[in-house]
């Protein structure tokens, strides 16, 4: 049975993106540059509430390709895969191709 997690208020699942170790060529690349920090959304929760009890939605979506800091997060483990969860917060920003 295949579980899904669904993030609770303004949290955010992403699957880190590991970028190959060797180019097209077989040339190996250094470790440092296999060192980006993206992710791509898996889950989104619905977001926070202000003072005021109204709803303040999650600026990303489903599918976005993102920036992650360094250092934060939470890992989590299903069926196999690692996933971090992140606040909306904590973003760096979205890369666009």
């Amino acid at each position: 049975m295949a579980k899904r997690l669904i993030p609770c208020l303004n949290r955010i699942l992403v699957e880190k993106i590991v970028p190959p170790s060797k180019t097209s060529a077989g040339i190996l690349l250094p470790e440092k540059t296999s060192k980006l920090n993206s992710g791509k959304i898996v889950a989104v929760g619905p977001g926070a509430r202000d003072r005021d009890g109204k709803l303040i939605p999650v600026s990303l979506k489903e599918g976005d390709t993102v920036l992650l800091p360094e250092y934060g997060g939470t890992e989590v483990k299903l069926d196999k895969k690692e996933y971090h969860l992140y606040r909306d917060e904590d973003i760096l920003g979205t890369l666009h191709e």
